[in-house]
């Protein structure tokens, strides 16, 4: 079933329509939590709220474009307020969502890959964690970050430009 359909049956009350979105989203939103803040527990209290938020706004929601880009949206309000609150997060977990990447799999170390994370602006970080991470299309990806479909390609070829540079695995 469509994310258009659950949500519309969501708005006419329907619980199982409800428990299936959180099914379908819960693991990814999680992830991608955990991608900023490397907390277990607060990567899920972040993954709570952005389903809180979503299900609060549900009756009011009229579908504009990807459901899936909303809800990442929310998200990354979520986390980059987070941010605000903490200043360093510790980098761990990135070779789960980077591994089997052709451009990263040369880099074998866990502690490499967040090397080569924090090599970036916070803008190719985020790109790179909704591209590779979140397996958003650029399209997706764009109305996440606000800013146009080639600047979210951009960012993310940029980020492996240097990613690969930095690892000296450029080619």
């Amino acid at each position: 079933m469509k994310d258009a359909e659950l949500i519309k049956k969501i708005q006419l009350g329907d619980e199982s329509a409800a428990e299936a979105l959180v099914r379908r989203y819960y693991p990814s939103i999680l992830q991608y939590c955990k991608s900023h803040c490397f907390d277990q527990t607060k990567a899920e209290d972040l993954t709570q709220e952005t389903f809180l938020r979503v299900f609060r706004a549900l009756p009011e929601y009229r579908e504009k474009g990807s459901f899936k880009a909303y809800i990442y949206t929310i998200a990354r309000h979520l986390c980059v307020d987070e941010s605000r609150k903490v200043s360093l997060y510790p980098l761990n977990n990135e070779e789960e969502w980077i591994s089997g990447q052709d451009a990263l799999l040369q880099v074998e170390h866990q502690t490499e890959i967040a090397r080569l994370l924090r090599t970036l602006s916070p803008e190719q970080r985020e790109a790179v964690i909704l591209y590779f991470g979140a397996q958003l299309s650029y399209g997706e990806m764009a109305k996440v970050m606000h800013c146009n479909m080639r600047t979210a390609q951009s960012r993310v070829r940029n980020a492996l430009k240097k990613m690969r540079k930095e690892s000296g695995h450029e080619r």
